[in-house]
């Protein structure tokens, strides 16, 4: 009987290696760091690790949700302007039906400009969080444990 998967991909997209530089009025002072401890404690209590990683380039991301079909337990994801535009980022999501997917924005995304409003992901995603800042992956994560006990 093969082993449970305990790993969750956390992945963001362009420009994330920027927060807490970037745009603090909309995306805060915290960092790319600090997403991760939160990921990090909000998953220890489930048994769950985290893999976060961050991209600019949107084949090094369909690349890594590719590899989380074999991998992972489920995934996190960021895409940040990819959200809008990555048909490809969209696609390869669609080959993880088996997995659960949590779509996080930091802003409020429908608060925002309008070509914001549509996402590629959401239509795949078992939920979507935005607008709560970086607290918004701890809360996916926490979401994504109690899905893969559900489906347990």
């Amino acid at each position: 009987m093969p082993q449970p998967r305990t790993r969750v991909l956390v992945l963001n997209g362009p420009n994330l290696n920027l927060l807490g530089r970037r745009q603090p009025e909309i995306y805060g002072t915290e960092t790319l760091e600090d997403v991760e401890k939160l990921c990090v404690d909000a998953a220890a209590p489930h048994g769950l690790e985290i893999d976060l990683r961050q991209s600019n380039h949107e084949g090094r991301l369909v690349d890594w949700v590719q590899e989380a079909r074999e991998q992972h337990a489920g995934i996190v994801i960021n895409p940040a302007a990819y959200t809008h535009t990555s048909v490809a980022l969209r696609d390869a999501l669609a080959t993880c039906a088996h997995l659960p997917i949590l779509e996080v924005h930091i802003s409020n995304i429908h608060q925002r400009e309008s070509f914001r409003h549509h996402s590629y992901i959401s239509p795949l995603a078992d939920g979507v969080i935005a607008g709560c800042g970086i607290q918004g992956f701890a809360l996916a994560v926490q979401r994504l444990a109690f899905l893969l006990t559900d489906r347990a």
